[in-house]
C-alpha cells in the first residue's frame, strides 16, 4: 500500500555520515518519510484528477514518493502452492524546485533513489524468502518509462512490449527467480475518492491510487534448485504522492483480498500512535463486473484474533475477523513467519480469507503490517 521509503532515508543518513563502525543504523517510523515535512516544492495530491491509462502506469515527476506493488498467490498443477511479493520505490531526495543535478555535465548525479523488496513464500514448507536492494536513478541503473512500459531496478524489471498488457516481472534474488506475465482481466480500480486516497485531514497528506485487482499470472519459479511452472492471480497497487501520515498516525493494516467467485476487496486500516483505529481508514468493493463500491470505516470491523511476535518483540496480527455488510471472514495467514526483516522490518504476507460461518476458504489474498 503505501510502502517504505524509510529504507532509503536510513541508506542516505548512514552514507551521508561518517559513524564509527559499532554505531547502529538511524531507525525511523512511517511517519518520519510519509508525513507532511520537507514537502517544500513537491506536488501534492491535493484534489482529484482524470487517470488516464496506460499513460498512468508509468512515472509522474514532481511528486517525492511513488511505488509499484505486487502481489500474488500461484500454485503447480499439482497444487503446491506459493506466494510472492515485489515492490519497486521511488523517491526524490529534492524537489524540482530545488533541482540542480546536471546530468548532461556528470552522469554519476541523481535525483531519485530507488529501492525493490521482494519475496517468495513457500506455503507447503512454510518457508518466507527476502530480498532486497537499492540504487540511485542515474546512470540508467533505475528508472521507469512509457512506451513500451518498464519499470526497472538493475535487473529486476516490470515491463512490456508495443501493447499494454501482459506484462512481464523477472525478479533474480540468490534464494529465488521470479519469470511472470501478467494480464489484467478488470480495468483499473479507483481507491479513495476518484483515485483521490486522502489518508488524513491535512491538504496534501494523500496519493494518488490505484488497482489492478485481478491479473491472471503464469511463469516459472526457480527455488532450491528446483523449477517450479505456476499459474494464478496477481494483484498490484500504484500510488504515488509526497506526503500522507499525519502526527498522530504510526502504521496500518492492509488487505487485498480476491474471492473465488470473482468480486475483490481492498482495505486499509490505519492506526494511530497508541495503536488505535484511525478514522483516515478506508476501502474498496469491486464487483465480478468492475463495478466500485467505496468502504467506509464505519462499515468496517475488524477484530484481531491471533498474533505473532517477531524477534524484537514486535506483535502482528496473523489471524483477523473481518465483518463488512453481511459478511463475516475469517483472515488467516497461511503461515506466521511471513515477516520482512530487511532495513525496514514489517510483515507482508499471504492470507486466506475463509467464511466465518462454514469454515469454507472462499478467497485468497495478502496481508501487509506497519508497527
Amino acid at each position: 500500500m503505501f510502502k517504505l521509503f524509510l529504507v532509503i532515508i536510513t541508506l542516505l543518513l548512514v552514507a551521508c555520515g561518517n559513524p564509527a563502525e559499532d554505531s547502529p543504523s538511524p531507525r525511523l517510523s512511517a511517519a518520519d518519510v510519509l508525513g507532511n515535512n520537507d514537502v517544500e516544492g513537491f506536488l501534492r495530491a491535493e484534489q482529484p484528477r482524470l487517470f488516464s491509462f496506460p499513460q498512468d502506469h508509468g512515472p509522474h515527476k514532481g511528486f517525492r514518493n511513488e511505488w509499484w506493488y505486487l502481489t500474488g498467490n500461484v500454485e503447480t498443477q499439482a497444487g503446491r502452492r506459493f506466494a510472492y511479493q515485489v515492490t519497486f520505490f521511488s523517491t526524490a531526495i529534492r524537489s524540482n524546485e530545488e533541482d540542480s543535478c546536471k546530468t548532461d555535465v556528470f552522469a554519476w548525479c541523481t535525483n531519485t533513489i530507488w529501492m525493490g523488496h521482494a519475496a517468495v513464500s513457500d506455503v507447503s514448507e512454510e518457508v518466507h524468502y527476502a530480498a532486497e536492494r537499492f540504487t540511485r536513478q542515474e546512470p540508467g541503473l533505475a528508472g521507469a518509462r512509457l512506451n513500451p512500459f518498464r519499470v526497472w531496478l538493475q535487473d529486476w524489471k516490470l515491463f512490456s512490449g508495443v501493447d499494454d498488457f501482459p506484462w512481464e516481472l523477472e525478479i533474480f534474488a540468490d534464494d529465488f527467480v521470479l519469470s511472470l506475465s501478467l494480464s489484467a482481466t478488470k480495468k483499473p480500480v479507483l481507491q479513495g475518492v476518484n483515485g483521490l486516497s486522502q489518508k488524513s485531514p491535512e491538504p496534501g497528506n494523500a496519493s494518488y491510487y490505484y488497482s489492478l485487482t485481478n491479473l491472471e499470472t503464469s511463469g516459472q519459479l526457480f527455488l532450491g534448485g528446483e523449477t517450479y511452472n505456476v499459474a494464478g492471480s496477481s494483484w498490484m497497487d500504484r500510488e504515488w504522492g509526497t506526503s500522507a501520515l499525519a502526527a498522530d498516525q504510526s502504521g496500518w493494516d492492509w488487505f487485498s483480498l480476491q474471492f473465488d467467485e470473482g468480486r475483490e476487496l481492498m482495505y486499509y486500516q490505519l492506526r494511530r500512535l497508541n495503536g488505535d483505529t484511525h478514522p483516515g481508514s478506508s476501502g474498496n468493493a469491486t464487483s465480478l463486473m468492475g463495478t466500485q463500491t467505496q468502504i467506509m470505516p464505519e462499515q468496517m470491523q475488524l477484530e484481531e484474533l491471533n498474533t505473532w511476535q517477531a524477534p524484537d518483540g514486535t506483535l502482528y496480527t496473523t489471524r483477523w475477523q473481518m465483518k463488512y455488510l453481511d459478511n463475516d471472514w475469517i483472515i488467516q495467514a497461511v503461515f506466521e513467519d511471513q515477516l520482512m526483516d530487511v532495513s525496514f522490518q514489517y510483515w507482508e504476507g499471504a492470507v486466506d480469507v475463509i467464511e466465518s460461518s462454514s469454515g469454507k476458504v472462499v478467497g485468497r489474498g495478502y496481508l501487509e503490517m506497519v508497527r
